[in-house]
Parts: structure tokens; C-alpha cells; sequence
């Protein structure tokens, strides 16, 4: 017998305890990323045994087992995360809660139970994450607790689950637009309660240290870092090669690693200066929106250059840095939508040499010999020391060009300590941080101040929604060189190595694997583009008018409506009045099908109608089968086709779908010769 057999003859309990464990488990499977693995592994454990006693009807487990269960979850979880308060505890605990309280489903009372954990772990899921993948999978697992829940309220019999189903869908139907106006209307306010503080989840993408050959990695990561919508006609970007959006900057080295010069008594300092960054900016700004994903860091991407905040949700603030970073108020853990506006042609930072230059030369000692043996053989040319700085830069930048150098994705691991002298002299291949690293390196060994600065390069038009997004895939890394009576001034050693790169945004494309390479073998690669791009459109339509629906955008929504300076206290007076009507419509409708009559009981009455104008009047209280006898006995022969519409009508009733029939015994009565009242028989007591 096969599985749907065997639970097709399971005992209804046995089957609704097993349907309410597959829910349980698709609103727990979600959170196995986010739980410790024992509590996964746990719950698993306890669901299946669960289902292995119902489906075998052996008795549950004693109290003593049930307290020993719950007491171990209660350690665990101590253990695993220090604590039993916070988020990422609290979640664990709700899930153990959750898989044991299905062991003790012997009431009404504890599936009531089980229901509401449900609900609160369904909740849970958006703690994490509320992309719309999320929440495709919450509303299937709601839509299930539903099922249970009514399925529940059936106590006679053995209703099918479909029939609860169609029941749930109708109830979340009718509940949808209560739910979108309260989400439309309901005041949007800070919350006026927190928990503490996680430690962010490793995210990939940019980061305030760089590892000589760490960000080659993030090519093999496709998913979106940023999108932008230009506010140019038809929403062109700028030039490829003016599409820098600015990261963290990174000064110190230590060899192998670069890090970012802030640290807390600079950052400090940075946010007391009203502008560290000594920008001078030229011509019209660019304006532009950019949604951000989080990445738990507080970095802005903005252009190069941002002269003023990012007009940021209510709530927060922005402030520069003195390496031209904006950054946020606190780190963005979710989708963040924010206004900017850029000036593509700039200057900035100190015109004149000062003391805190020496931190832009700095290079650790002994190492790349060869590297700083090449800045002395370049700086003993008079020609290119009698140019200064952007002789020397030039000079560089033809010695990429012209020196066999190759930009790749695999360039190796550069093992030892002298990753400069590898690059100028060994392997001359490497990625964009490579090339950038050797670059700074030279300069500074130069006595020229240079620093990398990281962010994201490039793009690509999605042709659906008409935003330009910007994949983890275009991270890059460039330089800046302090020039005498210019300042800073923006370097990309990668566009001389591969001019390509940087002008016509090309990217290297990482080797796929037997499964991609498959799928690439029959499927058309512009149709899996074309699909990318519609759900990339569709996904940031979700991250548009749901998680970015903002306050600003409740008061757009009134302003739409004629009010002129709208605040939240017209919020809440038209969220009254909406549903103040909404009541009233409610309770006409309510009215209404009070007075409304069953349809079976109108076809009913038009038969009753039309007896009594064959002359046999019937009492409303008769039932079908009463009025046939009545009518076989009273009219004769010729009402013998009304009495067996009476008799389908009366079986209709009581048939599994009662409905399904109304519409053919509705044409039949239309059609039927009803005796006429001269031919009626002699009447019977």
C-alpha cells in the first residue's frame, strides 16, 4: 500500500496530529540557520518521535521524561549562547518550547498551545529576515496553521483537509484587507521596546580589513550589494567609469593585510569635525535613490563625491569622515532606502602637505626589498622626479600597462610576506587588490602619501524596474595619491592592467561548476538573464513598498489625499474612519444575510408557488418529500414529474455538495409542466 493509502486509514486523530507536525516543521525549518545545530537537531528528533507515536498509536511520554527533556533544552541553550534573554536565545527556546509541546498533544487545550507557538515561531522568522522568499514560506506555513487550526474546530466526523483548507484561505482572504490597511495606515513610530543587542551575523561583501587576495572571492557571490535609480532623464547612469561607489579606506599595512586608520578616539575626532574631508566639489550634484541590503556595518555607499547627508529614514543621521565616508548612525541590518546627491567631479582633502601625511607613507620595515629598490631607481630619474608626483604616478601606471601584467581572478596565493616584490617582479597577474596594494606600495616607497579605498564598481541596468544594480560581484578596490596643491586624487591601477574593467565595465567571469555548466547546456543563458532580472525586479518591488514603507511615505500618501502638513494624528483619524466604515459595511452585510434566504429554500418556495396555483395550497413547514406525497395524492398522475423534482430537490440537501445540484434542478423547475388547476383530482383529507 502506498503512503497516501496508508494515511487515508490512519484514525483521524492519528492523521490531523501528523498534518499539524508537517506545519510545525515548516515554520521551525526556516530557523535552522539561525539555532544552534543540537536545537535542530533536537527538534527534528522530537517531531519524528512524535509522528512515529501517533502513526503507531503508542502512548506519549511521562511527565518525568518530558521535565528531564525541557530541563537539558533549558542548559543547552545557556550554554550555546551565554545567556537565556536576547533574540538569538530566545528563538532557540521558543523552537524547543514548540517540538515539545507536541509531545504532550492528549487535550484540546494543548493543541491551543502548540497553535499559538506556532504562530509566535512563524513571527520569529522575521527576526532574521523579511526578504520576500521569507515571506512566501511564512504565509504557506500560516495558511497550514490555519488548516489546523479549523480542523481543530471540526470535532464530529472526519472532515477532509481539504475542506478546512478552503475554509482557512477563505478566513486569510477576508482578513487580507484588514491587514493591508492597518499596514498602510497604522502610524509608523520608533519602537517602544528593544531587546539587546546580537552581535551581527557575518555577512559577505566589503569589510574595514583586506586580506591581499580576499576579494576575488566575492566574484563567486551574484547577490545584490546595492541598487540605485538615477534621477536623470530616463534614468541613465553616468559614464562607466565615474560609477565609484565609496567604501571603507584602508591605511595601515602590515604586510598582508590592510586596515582602516580610524579607530574609536579618531572616529571620535571625525565626528566632532563638522567637515573632516575638506570636499570641493564642481558643477550640478547628481541626485539619486539607493537602496542598501544590510551588511550590519554602518557604511553608506554613496558616489564619489557626497558633499551633503544622505537624507536618511526619521531616526537617524549620517556624518562624514575624514576619508570621505559617510556612515550611519548605527549599522544597517536591514534594507535601507536613502536619498543622495553626488558631485561626479570633485576635490579634496589638504592642499598643502601636513603632519598627519606620514601615516599615507608609512610601510612596514623590511619588507619587499625589491619593490622599494624599484621606487629609488625611479625616483633617481630626474626626468620623473622633476614631475612630481604625477610623473611618478604616470610612470607606474605605463609600467602596468606595458610590463606584461595580467588581471585574473586566480592569480595564486601569494604566500609570503613580500606580496609587493610577488606582483611587480614573480607572478605580475592578480585581482584588483592585488594591483591596488603593489600600486600603494610604490608610492609610498616613493615618499608620495597613497591609500586604498574600497566600494563597489560598475553595474548593470535591470530593463524591468528600470534600477541599476550593483552585485557583491563588483566590489573593488582602488587608490587615491596626495598631489601637491590638488589633494587626494583617484587612482584605478586596475583600469591600466585591464582598461576594459573600468570603461566598459566588463567583468571575469568565475569558472562554473558541472552543475551550472549543465544547466548552461540547455537552458539559454538570456533566458536564465531575462528570469534573474524579473525576480531581481519583483524582489526589489518588495523591498520598495513593503520594508521601505516609511513614515515619510504614510505622510506622501496624505498629501495624495488634500491634507497639506498631514502628522500621525491624521493617520489615526483615517485609520478610525476606515474602519468605522468598515463596521458599518460589516454589520449591513450581516443584516443583509439575516434576511438573505437559502437558495435551496427559494427553490423550494417557487415550487410551493406554483402548487398553489394548480390549487393545492401547502404549509411553509412541509418538507419536499411531504409536498411530493401531498401533490401525488391530491393532483393525480400529472403531478408525478413535479413530485420527483421535489424528491431530487430534497435530496440535493443532503448531498455532499448541495450547491453543485442547485443549478441543474434550477433549469429543470424552469422546463417542468406543472398540473394546471382544472386537472386536479379529488381532493384527500
Amino acid at each position: 500500500m502506498n503512503l497516501a493509502g496508508r494515511l487515508a486509514r490512519l484514525p483521524r486523530e492519528a492523521r490531523d496530529t501528523l498534518f499539524l507536525l508537517a506545519v510545525v516543521a515548516c515554520c521551525i525549518a526556516p530557523l535552522a540557520a539561525h539555532i544552534p545545530p543540537w536545537a535542530s537537531a533536537m527538534a527534528a528528533t522530537l517531531l519524528a518521535w512524535r509522528g512515529w507515536l501517533a502513526g503507531s498509536g503508542r502512548p506519549l511520554p511521562a511527565r518525568w521524561v518530558m521535565a528531564v527533556l525541557l530541563v537539558l533544552a533549558v542548559l543547552l541553550t545557556l550554554v550555546s549562547h551565554r545567556t537565556i534573554v536576547g533574540r538569538d536565545a530566545g528563538v532557540t527556546l521558543i523552537v524547543m518550547l514548540l517540538a515539545l509541546k507536541t509531545l504532550e498533544l492528549r487535550a484540546r487545550r494543548d493543541a491551543m498551545v502548540v497553535f499559538f507557538l506556532g504562530f509566535f515561531t512563524l513571527l520569529a522568522n522575521f527576526f532574521f529576515s523579511q526578504s520576500l522568499p521569507t515571506a512566501a514560506a511564512m504565509l504557506v506555513a500560516l495558511l497550514g496553521l490555519l488548516t489546523a487550526l479549523v480542523n481543530a474546530h471540526m470535532p464530529v466526523g472526519r472532515p477532509p483537509l481539504a475542506l478546512a483548507m478552503r475554509t482557512a484561505g477563505r478566513m486569510a482572504l477576508l482578513g487580507a484587507p484588514i491587514m493591508v490597511l492597518l499596514f498602510v495606515l497604522f502610524p509608523r513610530m520608533a519602537p517602544l521596546w528593544g531587546m539587546p543587542a546580537d552581535k551581527p551575523g557575518a555577512r559577505s561583501g566589503l569589510s574595514g580589513q583586506m586580506r591581499i587576495g580576499s576579494m576575488a572571492s566575492l566574484v563567486l557571490d551574484d547577490s545584490v550589494a546595492l541598487r540605485v535609480r538615477f534621477d536623470t532623464p530616463g534614468g541613465e547612469p553616468p559614464p562607466p567609469g565615474l560609477l565609484y561607489f565609496r567604501g571603507p579606506v584602508l591605511t595601515a599595512f602590515d604586510g598582508r593585510d590592510w586596515f582602516a586608520l580610524s579607530q574609536p578616539e579618531a572616529q571620535a575626532i571625525a565626528w566632532a569635525r563638522p567637515s573632516p574631508a575638506q570636499l570641493r566639489v564642481q558643477g550640478p550634484p547628481l541626485r539619486y535613490e539607493l537602496t542598501l541590503e544590510p551588511h550590519q556595518r554602518p557604511w553608506l555607499l554613496t558616489l564619489d563625491a557626497a558633499k551633503a547627508a544622505p537624507a536618511l529614514p526619521p531616526g537617524q543621521w549620517a556624518q562624514m569622515s575624514p576619508e570621505l565616508q559617510w556612515n550611519a548612525s548605527r549599522p544597517v541590518t536591514g534594507v535601507l532606502r536613502y536619498r543622495a546627491e553626488s558631485h561626479l567631479r570633485f576635490t579634496h582633502g589638504p592642499l598643502r602637505r601636513t603632519p598627519e601625511m606620514r601615516a599615507y607613507v608609512q610601510l612596514p620595515a623590511g619588507l619587499n626589498p625589491r619593490t622599494l629598490a624599484l621606487a629609488r631607481q625611479m625616483q633617481a630619474d630626474r626626468q620623473l622626479a622633476g614631475g612630481g608626483a604625477q610623473a611618478l604616478v604616470d610612470a607606474a601606471l605605463q609600467r602596468l600597462r606595458s610590463g606584461g601584467y595580467h588581471y585574473t581572478l586566480d592569480p595564486g596565493v601569494y604566500e609570503g610576506e613580500h606580496t609587493a616584490d610577488e606582483f611587480w617582479f614573480d607572478r605580475k597577474e592578480g585581482f584588483c587588490e592585488h594591483i591596488a596594494s603593489a600600486f600603494v606600495v610604490l608610492m609610498r616607497a616613493m615618499d608620495v602619501p597613497a591609500r586604498i579605498v574600497t566600494g563597489y564598481q560598475g553595474g548593470e541596468l535591470n530593463a524591468i524596474d528600470g534600477y541599476w544594480t550593483v552585485r557583491q560581484s563588483d566590489a573593488h578596490a582602488w587608490t587615491e595619491v596626495w598631489m601637491e596643491g590638488r589633494g587626494w586624487v583617484r587612482v584605478d591601477p586596475t583600469g591600466a592592467v585591464s582598461p576594459g574593467r573600468i570603461g566598459q565595465l566588463q567583468r571575469l567571469q568565475a569558472p562554473r561548476g558541472v552543475f551550472g555548466t549543465a544547466v548552461g547546456a540547455v537552458v539559454s543563458p538570456m533566458l536564465l538573464q531575462d528570469l534573474r532580472a524579473v525576480w531581481e525586479a519583483v524582489n526589489n518591488g518588495w523591498n520598495q513598498w513593503v520594508l521601505n514603507y516609511t513614515q515619510g511615505r504614510q505622510l506622501d500618501l496624505l498629501r495624495a489625499l488634500g491634507l497639506q502638513s498631514p502628522g500621525w494624528q491624521d493617520l489615526v483619524r483615517l485609520m478610525g474612519l476606515l474602519v468605522c466604515a468598515a463596521a458599518v459595511i460589516g454589520l449591513g452585510w450581516a443584516l443583509w444575510e439575516r434576511r438573505r434566504q437559502d437558495p435551496w429554500q427559494r427553490l423550494l418556495q417557487q415550487a410551493r408557488q406554483r402548487l398553489a396555483r394548480a390549487g393545492l395550497p401547502l404549509p411553509p413547514h412541509l418538507p419536499p418529500r411531504s409536498m411530493a406525497a401531498q401533490a401525488r395524492a391530491r393532483l393525480g398522475p400529472s403531478a408525478e414529474d413535479a413530485a420527483q423534482w421535489l424528491l431530487r430537490l430534497e435530496q440535493a440537501r443532503y448531498a455532499p455538495r448541495p450547491a453543485a445540484a442547485l443549478p441543474r434542478l434550477r433549469r429543470e423547475l424552469a422546463r417542468l409542466r406543472w398540473p394546471a388547476a382544472q386537472s386536479r383530482g379529488t381532493d384527500t383529507p
